[in-house]
């Protein structure tokens, strides 16, 4: 098990002696925050005011110019002030891209500024509606996405790609959807099907530049801090070259079958229609989307059997798959939304 106690343990001492690195005292408070792709920590230096945000990249998923470009791209949008999110704090060298040894492997380290805020609640609690909060994703999004339009990446930039091929397909960075926890033959038979069709629709939609570039991938809730009016976007390790209405796709990750997802599709269409409206080709995709969506993540908890999200999720999510595969393949999936 990759983040396992002992792991952990291992990790945090490695991270604790690099402190120094962005000028913080070794005696700072260091607190896991959450495991997923990376693993990260949240630094309460009292002696320094400050606190920040490290994030520890699992070895042998982003190259070192794959990182640097992502908080390249992050500093671009923050400097045309397309979107709030966190800054990326340089380390006391000038670089943003720090590398530190937890007693068996180097790791690459980035640090950003804390942001404070909470994730919108789907139930209405104290961060507000999340039919509301969608509508300004959907603005966000929108101003995110006509960034990417207009922008031209520095020299040596360089994101992964995410088409049906690195998705699902044969070279899906997330792994095989056959290898789903759970998964019977009869749920792969769907699932084959299903695929089938994806591959079709993908290819129809297209990569012509109107709406396929750099986008977020990852803008869910759990990305998401609300403060106040102030809704800021955490979290571009999964940024890369996709469909732009592939981020709405990504956004309800591991709540695709809950029954509010065809009010927040509303919302955020809305939202991006307040900015630039989404031409109905690409609205029409957005429940293609989530199924290609779903398929991924179930790749991933099998891939990711170790972490937090994949103990929680396992089989149940499989069998979700299934039956949300069935109903895209019977037009009777988030019908008459787009």
């Amino acid at each position: 098990m990759l983040y396992d106690d002992a792991f952990l343990a291992r990790l945090e001492d490695g991270l604790r002696s690099a402190l120094p690195t962005w000028n913080v005292d070794e005696t700072a408070k260091l607190s896991l925050l959450t495991i997923s792709e990376n693993a990260t920590f949240l630094v309460d230096d009292v002696k320094g005011g400050r606190r920040l945000v490290l994030r520890v990249h699992r070895p042998a998923y982003h190259s070192d110019e794959e990182i640097s470009s992502e908080l390249e791209w992050i500093e671009a949008l923050r400097s045309a002030g397309v979107i709030a999110t966190p800054a990326p704090i340089h380390a006391r060298d000038g670089r943003l891209l720090a590398t530190f040894f937890d007693g068996e492997t180097q790791r690459n380290a980035v640090a950003f500024e804390f942001m404070s805020g909470r994730a919108p609640d789907e139930t209405g609690g104290e961060a507000g509606d999340l039919a509301r909060w969608y509508g300004h994703l959907g603005e966000i999004s929108a101003r995110l996405h006509a960034h990417s339009r207009a922008w031209s990446p520095p020299g040596g930039f360089v994101r992964k790609t995410w088409t049906f091929d690195t998705i699902i397909g044969p070279n899906a960075y997330w792994g095989d959807w056959r290898a789903a926890l759970g998964l019977d033959a009869a749920g792969r038979a769907v699932l084959e099907k299903a695929a089938a069709r994806l591959h079709r629709e993908t290819a129809a939609l297209g990569t012509a530049p109107d709406r396929f570039g750099l986008i977020h991938a990852d803008m869910r809730a759990a990305n998401l801090l609300v403060d106040g009016d102030r809704l800021g976007v955490i979290d571009f390790d999964d940024c890369g070259f996709s469909w732009f209405a592939y981020d709405f796709a990504a956004s309800i990750s591991f709540i695709e079958a809950e029954p509010i997802v065809p009010e927040l599709m509303a919302a955020w269409l809305d939202g991006y229609a307040r900015v630039a409206p989404l031409d109905a080709g690409q609205a029409a995709a957005l429940p293609m989307l989530v199924m290609l969506r779903r398929m991924q993540l179930t790749a991933w908890i099998a891939s990711h059997s170790e972490t937090p999200t994949g103990q929680s999720t396992g089989p149940a999510y499989t069998a979700g798959t299934v039956d949300l595969a069935e109903r895209y393949l019977t037009a009777d999936f988030l019908k008459g939304v787009a």
